[in-house]
This record gives structure tokens, C-alpha cells and sequence, in this order.
């Protein structure tokens, strides 16, 4: 199985902790590093914009990633370790940048050279408190205004040994998180073994960033992509997409994140789903987001529904190989009337998907910055929407190996201002995880909205039988 949810719920076994970090020589070398031409992509340009004006809470507030393995054996390879993780880093351009925010709020990258980058590993013995371990992974992993912000970790535990990275979001999405295992894996195999498997070629992030500004820069309030954008935020009543039920969120100061999951399907379940799915013109992801509407028409009476969900913007098989932070919002809307049937809302969702998709060459970060100061349409500066992302993680190469290597992808509590939804087929089973802002009255929203998806989910399969 993949256990998804926050690092403090995150219970490794105890054994003897290694930490890989950069060094002192490489910190400081990297400080020195040249300024780079390629901007930050508009996704990494607002999150650091946001990171660097709440800077003084009192707390992390960006996003940290935590994937972790564990592997059968206990015997280790330290230097073979240490080889894999320069590979890796000079592999991935996104992990030798580094970005300042200028006085006058210009987000500028700094490129490290290969040359400077080292890691060394520090042994801090036998430990046996999972929480000391948590806390020890989020206290010496950086921020995003910091080189460094990504450390590798061991813990071997005798006859085997949980494996983890620990990265800034700055650097990483979804499949980012997935591939840096992966790439990690081979790469170790291939410091111990000749015949190891090489790896495919990588691209450059960064050449995806400047191809993406080039692009956007090109956008203006009459541009198709623009304009579609705009016509959907206006018959949103000229608001951005919000959760349908109460999150109880403060007007001031900050609120951490809350986590919960639930399993939705078991193989056959999912089966069964999509088939129902299929049968009415849609496809899963589809089926999602009309079990998506159904939902909040049960829980709020809405008759239109207006979600975001995160694609990966990789387009090559190279990006496909690429750690980075390539995804763009993409809107999926659609009006679900009182007497709209299932079976309708399926098909309606996957068209309303699949319109989406045809957006996500338009960023919306671009979108809302192109709006006049006079426009009707309002976001203010760190804007933030609920998403439902859905990810066939049966895709991913290597994914019968999941359960055997208790994996996990743990978030820090970071800020929450909305709830963020995971929806992921495994092999096995599929799941709901909600990060969201951790007060009373989330907690009681967010049980709710999710016995209603589940029970949304239950019905849509179960009207295979009534419609055959």
C-alpha cells in the first residue's frame, strides 16, 4: 500500500538514522552561484511570492514533500548512496537553482554549478522515537529561499532499511515525487551493479520554465484561452472556485493543515465504476468530477458546479522523465440541474473535463495577472482554490512493488486556506485524501463532504444494476 497524509502522522520504525545534507562548501559556493536567465515557472513565481511575504510566521510555511521506502535489506552501501544522490542531483537541473525576490519583487534564479554541488552523509545513531525522526526530517530540510531545501535519509532497521527524500514543493509535483524514487532506486542499483538498467534522458526544467514564459508573455485579453477563462470566472459570478461547505477560516492570522482519507474502492469496486463510467460517454476522471457535483447538489442544492484539478504539463517523453513542478490548473464546469440523472452527469463531466484540458496551455496564474485593476473579477495576491487531482498510480512503472515497499507521501502542516483532494487508483484499492485548514468546523465540513462523496461513489456503481 502508499500511505498518504501529514509527516507528524508518518510512524517509521526505529533503527540508526543517516541524514545526506549539503555541505558546508557546497552552501557556500552555491550562495555565490550567477544569476540564470530562465525565469521561475508562473506556478514556482506565485508560491515563492507567497512564501516570501509570510516569511515571519512562526512556522513552515511552505510546502514540503516527503516520499519514503523501505527496502529488504539492511546492509547499505553509504558511499554508493552518496554517488546516487550527486547523480541524481546533477540528473534533475531543478535541484542546482536557487531563488531571491528582489526589492522591487523580481523573482530571480541562481544556477549552481555541477562542480559545487556535494552532499555528505551525518550518522546520528540509533534512534527509537518515530516523532523525534518526523520532527528531525522537517527541522534540518530548508526553506524555498535556500539552496538546499532537499535532504536524503536512511534509517536501517536491521534486516531492512526505510529509504526517504525530503524536498521542497518549489521542486517537485505528483509525478516529480514518484519519479525521484524511482530515479533514485536505479541509480543506487547502478553504483552497485554494471548491468543496471541506465536511465532515459531528462530534460531541462529549466528550459521548460523559458518555454512556458515565452509562451505566456504572449497571451493578452484577447486571446481564445484567455477569454474562455474569463467567460467561466464570470459565470461563477465573477468569483474563483471556493469549497461548497464552511471551512471556518479566520480573516486574520493563520491557519495549519488538517488531513483525513478514506478508501473509496476496492479493485472490484473501481472496476465497476469505471465501467458505469464508460457505458455513459466518460471515462474515470470524469466519473470523478460528476460524483464531484452530485455531491455538493446533495450538500448545498448547487446547480453548477466549477472545480479545478491539476494536469502535468509534461508534453516529451524527456519532461516525462523530468522532476520539476510541471502542472497548471485546468477548470472543469458544468450545470447540474435538480433533475439531472447520473447517467447524464457522467457524460457532461467528461466533456466538461476534457474542455478543461484544453486550457491548461493557458495558465491561469497568467490569466488573472492580465486583469485590469477595475475588473469584476477579484483575486487577491496569493489567491487560492480547492482542486480534485486524480491520479492511476497503475500507470507508474514499478507500481506492483508498492505494497511490498510500504511507501508513502507525506505533506508537512503548512498553510491551508482551502481543501486540496487526492483522489488515487492503486493497485488494490482507490483513495480520498483532503488537506485542509485545521479548525472545528473544517473537520465536521470535511467529514461530511466526504461520507457524501463516498456514498455519491456507492450510487453511481450501483446504478449499473438499475440501467444494465
Amino acid at each position: 500500500m502508499v500511505d498518504f497524509g501529514l509527516i507528524d502522522e508518518w510512524r517509521p520504525a526505529p533503527g540508526r538514522l543517516v541524514t545526506w545534507f549539503a555541505s558546508a562548501d557546497s552552501v557556500a559556493r552555491a550562495a555565490r552561484a550567477p544569476v540564470h536567465p530562465a525565469p521561475p515557472s508562473l506556478q514556482q513565481e506565485q508560491y515563492l511570492r507567497l512564501a516570501d511575504r509570510h516569511a515571519g510566521a512562526d512556522f513552515r510555511f511552505s510546502g514540503l514533500c516527503l516520499v519514503t521506502a523501505e527496502i529488504p535489506t539492511g546492509d547499505l552501501d553509504r558511499d554508493a548512496i552518496t554517488r546516487a544522490i550527486h547523480a541524481f542531483l546533477l540528473r534533475h537541473d531543478t535541484f542546482r537553482t536557487w531563488f531571491a525576490v528582489e526589492a522591487g519583487g523580481t523573482v530571480r534564479r541562481h544556477l549552481v554549478p555541477e562542480a559545487d554541488v556535494e552532499f555528505v552523509p551525518v550518522d546520528y545513531g540509533y534512534i527509537d522515537d518515530p516523532e523525534a525522526i518526523c520532527r528531525h526530517v522537517e527541522k534540518t530540510t530548508p526553506g524555498p529561499f535556500q539552496w538546499d531545501c532537499f535532504t536524503f535519509g536512511t534509517i536501517e532497521h536491521g534486516e531492512s532499511t526505510t529509504v526517504y527524500l525530503a524536498v521542497d514543493h518549489l521542486h517537485t509535483d505528483g509525478l516529480g515525487q514518484y519519479l525521484s524514487a524511482a530515479d533514485f532506486a536505479q541509480l543506487y542499483a547502478a553504483q552497485l551493479w554494471d548491468e543496471a538498467e541506465p536511465l532515459a534522458p531528462a530534460a531541462s526544467y529549466l528550459d521548460y520554465c523559458r518555454n512556458e514564459r515565452f509562451f505566456s508573455d504572449q497571451q493578452s485579453l484577447s486571446s481564445p484561452g484567455v477569454k474562455k477563462w474569463l467567460a467561466l470566472l464570470r459565470g461563477n459570478d465573477n468569483r474563483l472556485p471556493v469549497f461548497p461547505l464552511d471551512l471556518g477560516k479566520k480573516t486574520d492570522g493563520y491557519h495549519r493543515s488538517a488531513h483525513r482519507s478514506v478508501e473509496l474502492f476496492d479493485d472490484d469496486e473501481a472496476d465497476r465504476f469505471e465501467q458505469v463510467c464508460r457505458a455513459n460517454g466518460a471515462e474515470f476522471a470524469g466519473g470523478v468530477f460528476a460524483a464531484a457535483a452530485l455531491a455538493e447538489r446533495e450538500l448545498v442544492g448547487s446547480d453548477y458546479y466549477f472545480g479545478m484539478t491539476p494536469v502535468s504539463t509534461r508534453t516529451t517523453a524527456a519532461e516525462n522523465n523530468s522532476v520539476g513542478w510541471y502542472v497548471t490548473l485546468v477548470p472543469v464546469a458544468f450545470p447540474l440541474g435538480e433533475r439531472t440523472t447520473i447517467a447524464r452527469a457522467l457524460t457532461i463531466a467528461q466533456r466538461a473535463y476534457d474542455s478543461g484540458l484544453l486550457l491548461a496551455p493557458t495558465s491561469f496564474h497568467r490569466v488573472l495577472d492580465l486583469l485590469p485593476a477595475d475588473s469584476e473579477i477579484k483575486a487577491e495576491p496569493g489567491w487560492v482554490t480547492p482542486m480534485i487531482s486524480f491520479i492511476d498510480a497503475r500507470d507508474f512503472l514499478g507500481n506492483e512493488l508498492f505494497d511490498s515497499m510500504n511507501a508513502g507521501v507525506f505533506a508537512n502542516r503548512a498553510a491551508s486556506e482551502e481543501a486540496l483532494i487526492w483522489i488515487n487508483r492503486l493497485p488494490g484499492r482507490t483513495s480520498m485524501s483532503v488537506i485542509f485548514p485545521d479548525t472545528a468546523i473544517a473537520q465536521e465540513s470535511v467529514r461530511r463532504y466526504l461520507a457524501t462523496m463516498k456514498s455519491v461513489f456507492g450510487t453511481i456503481i450501483d446504478s449499473a444494476a438499475e440501467h444494465p
